[in-house]
């Protein structure tokens, strides 16, 4: 490690903010020593703002079907080969319920932007699951909407929205998305949501194709500025039936180097090892928290559909990655050091 990386990792410590070019320095100069200089660095941070409880949260994958056609995306609307389905909200329930007895008290709703679940329908499916189970936060992460769609939502008892902003270079997000999505409208989402009141996350993968250091070290800028509660970023895995399919997928070694960067940076976010990192590497999610994240989001989706909600190739969706194997997955944290709580597990920025 050169002493220029050491001089910024020192200086990210002590004021949680760097320049565009310095993020871009200290990915750039990434070695094994960086890695884990950065890694100890932000375990001890993580260890003090929120010791080595872990958090959980419930995945309900309640839709395969998208309007979009991003090109990274296998439920992308022109993969005619992808498998839809779509949750009723009765499976919806049923599924926070089973959750619920298996200790989560978050519930996080995520789909392709279909158009079956209407403003109003989502709106009674977060009152409904705030009514059953009013000690419980409700996650929705359904895609791009008007500021008057998340109002509603929020207003029905929503109370954290993710909305990966995916990469905050324009031009780099023309390249992965049809013309018709912009970074503009992508990031008002961000702000509005921000403004209504939700716990917002945003994020990017990472390893994306045409994505630079430079890419990168706006991402993190960007997220400096915005400061959102939570940061789910991930490495790119190719999807077969896409145009990205022949495209390298992203490393799990700088995904972890980046989740260390995003909590010196931003000491209370709320951080997410993926199910992504764990796909690409057998030892993704232990890596990820020893990192310095803390939360993990095991799929409650019925087992009957969790292979059909294919964002890219290899997704983990069996085993310990499944909320019935919660066992082996607290087994698995208990031998890094760590603990699963039951716990809403609230972000602490302010």
């Amino acid at each position: 490690m050169t002493s220029k990386v050491q001089s910024l990792i020192d200086t990210l410590c002590e004021t949680h903010s760097l320049s565009e070019e310095q993020y871009a320095q200290i990915l750039r100069g990434r070695t094994q020593e960086a890695q884990d200089c950065l890694t100890q660095r932000a375990a001890q941070v993580r260890s003090k703002v929120y010791g080595n409880g872990i958090f959980i949260r419930g995945l309900i994958e309640i839709s395969s079907f998208c309007k979009n056609d991003c090109l990274y995306c296998g439920l992308r609307r022109s993969n005619g080969r992808a498998e839809r389905y779509r949750l009723s909200p009765e499976e919806i329930a049923e599924c926070c319920k089973t959750g619920y007895e298996l200790g989560f008290r978050t519930f996080v709703l995520q789909g392709g932007e279909d158009s079956w679940f209407t403003d109003e329908r989502v709106a009674r499916i977060v009152s409904d699951i705030k009514q059953m189970l009013p000690d419980c936060a409700v996650t929705l992460s359904l895609g791009e909407k008007s500021r008057e769609t998340y109002q509603l939502w929020f207003d029905a008892g929503a109370d954290r929205y993710l909305l990966r902003h995916e990469t905050a270079d324009a031009q780099h997000y023309a390249r992965l998305h049809p013309s018709e999505l912009s970074l503009e409208n992508r990031l008002r989402c961000l702000s509005d949501l921000r403004d209504i009141g939700y716990q917002t996350g945003c994020g990017f993968m990472v390893g994306s194709p045409f994505q630079t250091p430079e890419c990168l070290a706006k991402d993190l800028c960007f997220i400096e500025k915005f400061r959102p509660h939570m940061v789910g970023i991930g490495p790119f895995i190719p999807h077969k039936d896409t145009p990205f399919a022949q495209y390298p997928a992203g490393s799990a070694q700088l995904t972890v180097y980046l989740m260390s960067i995003l909590r010196l940076m931003l000491p209370e976010v709320l951080l997410p090892a993926t199910t992504a990192l764990n796909s690409i590497d057998p030892y993704g999610r232990e890596q990820g928290i020893l990192a310095g994240g803390n939360v993990l989001m095991p799929n409650l989706s019925p087992e009957d559909v969790r292979k059909k909600y294919l964002l890219y190739n290899g997704k983990k969706s069996t085993g310990a990655e499944s909320a019935q194997s919660l066992d082996a997955l607290r087994g698995q944290m208990r031998r890094i050091g760590f603990e699963l709580v039951v716990d809403r597990g609230d972000s602490k920025l302010k």
